[in-house]
């Protein structure tokens, strides 16, 4: 165990040089910051484009500039935003966790339903609930996620005024954005386990457990389910991962004070150590959920701990 943790510890150190180096690289294809900061300003020549640069250290090599941004992450330095010269850290010290808590309750929300829907429908393979289930499941995977928003938000803010359209007040706020997450993710989980669940149900081991008089609970939830748990673990684990990069859109329908509402204004005002350090938080996150995702194969199949 300690060198395979080793192992992707160092292949962790990689992808994490690799995506910050083409992010880095990347943003700066996007336009000139001294540009956006001096909008409004007035006329502006190109002795004063060049103070702004020089500032904001922007006028030195590629290289030096990322290597600045690097050694700083060892010490959680990353850096000042352009905009106001607030400490990066800060900035994401006020945003990880809104978004966090959201991709979290979103992710529980959909596997606690998906699951029971799931084994229901392989139980009731062929039958009119087992077809329920499944259009339920394509009806959710057809609706793009901006737009099952703004019909929450229509529906339940300004039609009948139940829910705040916006912003993160309270317990009450998670309900429309983690719902617009969850039926998302349920539509694509409710298949995968009853996929996996069919699979399972037709081994030996389900046979003999029901043979000796097993109630069908526990056959199902204690037996079958832990069986084919491995490609429900890896598919929750990346969709985790996924939610945490794929979770601008929503943020921004909602007006989520987390990191995809961060990145959106960092890309809008080009502020590359905003962005920057954006991207590195959320390759961390999602190396780290992989790799915990690994680590729960040993501890649901002795067979992989072993090995």
């Amino acid at each position: 165990m300690a060198k395979f943790l080793i192992y992707r510890v160092l292949q962790a150190i990689f992808v994490v040089f690799v995506v910050t180096l083409t992010v880095s690289f990347a943003i700066r294809l996007t336009g000139d910051p001294a540009l956006m900061l001096s909008q409004g300003a007035g006329s502006i020549t190109e002795a004063d484009l060049e103070r702004i640069r020089e500032a904001l250290g922007l006028n030195r090599p590629f290289l030096v500039q990322y290597w600045e941004f690097i050694s700083g992450l060892f010490v959680g330095d990353f850096g000042r935003s352009f905009m106001g010269g607030t400490p990066v850290i800060n900035l994401i010290e006020r945003a990880l966790p809104a978004t966090l808590m959201l991709a979290i309750v979103s992710l529980v929300v959909s596997i606690a339903v998906s699951i029971p829907l799931g084994i229901k429908a392989a139980t009731a393979r062929g039958t009119w609930i087992d077809q329920a289930i499944r259009i339920f499941s394509l009806i959710g995977l057809s609706f793009p996620n901006f737009w099952l928003a703004i019909m929450l938000v229509l529906l339940f803010s300004i039609t009948f005024r139940l829910l705040p359209p916006s912003g993160m007040e309270g317990p009450v706020s998670f309900i429309m954005p983690a719902a617009t997450m969850a039926i998302i993710l349920t539509a694509t989980n409710v298949r995968l386990v009853r996929t996996t669940m069919l699979e399972t149900l037709r081994s030996q081991y389900v046979m003999v457990a029901r043979a000796k008089g097993l109630s069908e609970t526990t056959v199902l939830y204690k037996h079958a389910l832990r069986n084919c748990a491995i490609p429900l673990i890896t598919y929750f684990g990346l969709q985790f991962g996924g939610l945490l990069g794929g979770i601008v859109v929503i943020e921004r329908v909602f007006n989520w004070p987390g990191l995809g509402t961060l990145a959106f204004q960092a890309v809008a005002a080009r502020d590359y150590p905003v962005l920057q350090a954006v991207i590195t938080v959320l390759s961390l996150l999602i190396i780290a959920i992989n790799l915990l995702v690994d680590i729960a194969y040993g501890l649901v199949d002795p067979r992989i701990r072993t090995e």
